[in-house]
């Protein structure tokens, strides 16, 4: 089966939305849970720009998704399956000198942003986290902008964070993910193939409070956090205004 049937047949319900009572969360509360890990590096010298960061995080996920290794019999599908049954739960923890050396000898993949790096990591166990990742810390990972933001480039799938959360970087980044994951399991096969033939191009932006409202309820995906860190259990936290699904609306 190829990756687009996979995708495509996988259930996509927003993160965190659902309610209780409905027997698909129980099931996949009950289930064995997974973590994908993301590392981003951060030196202390040369810290990424935040909003490069929350865009490479963003497209790592993509990567992981579309890799050869996570589709029909590769070694990383099994464990993609078991991660995309259960709750879809990402960590993004930060390395820097030999830490990120050594996480960039694990099986994984790189992604590079103008001066960012995040590296993906096959689905974990929960309490299983290889030692080389388990050791690194989830705290540290606020970054900054160090010049104002551009607008998104017109005709771009923006990931719009809600401008009433405060998160950090690490936090944001793991929300950016999930956004964009819910959009790709929307897409058709035409629309994912042309997305990743761009190299997953997209833009990571603050919503205008003033459109907030409008974006959360129009329709497009939306993330909603089920509450393990940072902010309240079923925050809106990232629309994922994809050109193509908002073309449908």
């Amino acid at each position: 089966m190829s990756t687009e049937d996979t995708q495509a047949h996988t259930p996509v319900p927003a993160v965190g939305a659902d309610s209780p009572f409905r027997p698909e969360r129980i099931a996949r509360d009950e289930a064995p849970q997974f973590v994908l890990p993301l590392v981003v590096r951060i030196e202390k010298a040369e810290p990424p720009a935040r909003t490069d960061a929350l865009e490479t995080a963003a497209r790592a996920v993509l990567v992981l998704l579309t890799d050869e290794r996570s589709a029909g019999e590769g070694e990383w599908a099994g464990a993609v399956r078991d991660w995309q049954d259960a709750r879809i739960r990402k960590v993004v923890r930060r390395a820097r000198g030999a830490e990120w050396r050594k996480a960039g000898t694990l099986p994984g993949v790189t992604v590079h942003g103008d001066v960012s790096e995040v590296r993906v990591f096959p689905p974990v166990p929960l309490d299983g986290w290889p030692k080389e990742l388990a050791k690194l810390q989830v705290s540290g990972t606020d970054l900054d902008d160090p010049r104002p933001v551009a607008p998104a480039e017109a005709g771009l799938p923006v990931l719009w964070l809600n401008p009433d959360l405060d998160m950090s970087a690490g936090k944001a980044m793991a929300q950016a993910g999930h956004a964009a994951q819910l959009a790709w399991w929307e897409l058709t096969g035409a629309e994912r193939a042309a997305w990743r033939d761009s190299g997953f191009r997209l833009a990571v932006r603050t919503a205008p409070r003033e459109r907030w409202t409008e974006l959360s309820g129009s329709g497009l995906p939306v993330v909603r956090d089920a509450g393990f860190t940072e902010i309240a259990p079923g925050s809106c936290t990232v629309v994922a205004d994809h050109p193509a699904l908002r073309a449908r609306l």
